[in-house]
């Protein structure tokens, strides 16, 4: 049993895919681990840089269903501490951006347990960046936005100033309620004839980024059959990535759109 003192608990961001993005950080940590506590999205690329020996526990979430409730997971991690273990809990991009990595901090930190925070690139800034799609731009955009697109509370949001002209907005685990989406933004007032793209499996092999506009993105997502993980970013500067443009006369479709708000 260890004391207080040298317990820890590192939070390692293992970034959104490709083990070439770890930090050099994240890398040693994930070596030297002796528990390695693990989302589902972490790549079995990044899990086999474990030692041999080091166990590994998978605590992955999905949609209605979560393999070990939250206060478990918190439980574990500060129990495992506590008993003199090397703790890593690896998370999918960074572990403060819709990761829950509050939450385990200030479960360690009531139990007097350490915590060392390890950022990873998000999947927001390593999607794009693979994409090629600059989330900022001075010719299209000065502001970015990161929002869940759950169904929880969609309808009570005001999303009026996080999209349109000189913003863009980046939209996680949305791909279940593109359509919602679409429709909610729509009635925000952003613009139906709004650049989105779409990018699927961000920094891995099967990467696959779509563009279209956001009066078709739930009908573009249902056609594609696109599956999560995936990112949707809304904006100008959608129009920069370097994509598989599903939409048929994306041109047409935007000045037809056009007519229609004269």
């Amino acid at each position: 049993m260890a004391d207080n003192a040298s317990a820890i608990v590192h939070l390692v961001g293992a970034g959104p895919g490709n083990p070439d993005l770890l930090t050099v950080r994240a890398a040693r940590l994930i070596g030297a681990a002796r528990l390695i506590v693990h989302d589902g999205l972490v790549s079995p690329e990044i899990l086999a840089l474990a030692a041999p020996d080091a166990e590994l526990i998978s605590v992955a979430k999905q949609r209605s269903r979560h393999s070990m409730p939250q206060d478990a997971i918190n439980a574990l991690l500060v129990e495992r501490a506590l008993a003199g273990q090397t703790v890593v809990r690896l998370k999918g991009g960074d572990p403060f951006i819709f990761g829950r990595g509050g939450e385990e901090m200030e479960a360690c930190r009531a139990a007097g347990v350490a915590v060392e925070i390890v950022p990873g690139i998000s999947a927001a800034i390593g999607c794009a960046a693979q994409a090629q799609l600059p989330l900022t731009h001075r010719n299209a955009a000065s502001a970015v936005s990161f929002v869940a697109g759950q169904c929880k509370g969609l309808t009570d949001q005001d999303w009026s100033g996080l999209a349109g002209t000189g913003r863009t907005l980046v939209i996680y685990m949305g791909v279940a309620t593109a359509s919602d989406i679409a429709e909610k933004l729509i009635a925000d007032g952003v613009s139906p004839g709004i650049p989105v793209a779409v990018i699927e499996n961000g920094t891995r092999d099967d990467m696959r980024t779509l563009r279209t506009l956001l009066a078709d993105l739930g009908d573009m997502v249902a056609r594609e059959q696109v599956k999560s993980p995936a990112l949707i970013v809304v904006g100008e500067v959608a129009g920069y990535a370097l994509a598989q443009d599903v939409l048929a006369g994306w041109a047409v479709q935007a000045e037809n759109i056009s007519e229609m708000q004269a």
